[in-house]
């Protein structure tokens, strides 16, 4: 239920909200410390990307492994035929 709530709030974000939350940041952190903050998102951005691509290989190589093995068996069986 709460999360339903939630969504509504953020859901129903529109143009002039925005405007209203840039502006608050604006204000909160001023011109210079706004690329610094975004250069930092950007950063950690980049690194979670990084880190699920390396958890993605990983999780495909021994996949690829087990397919060149039963590949190799196949053809060793049909060999021996």
């Amino acid at each position: 239920m709460q999360l339903n709530s939630i969504m509504l709030l953020f859901g129903s974000l529109g143009t002039p909200e925005v405007i209203i939350i840039v502006f608050v940041i604006l204000l909160l952190f001023g011109g210079k410390k706004i690329p610094e903050l975004m250069r930092g998102l950007g950063k950690g951005v980049r690194s979670f990307k990084q880190g699920m691509n390396e958890i993605e290989q990983e999780i495909k190589k021994p996949l690829e492994q087990e397919d060149d093995l039963a590949e190799l068996n196949r053809k060793r069986a049909e060999k021996q035929e």
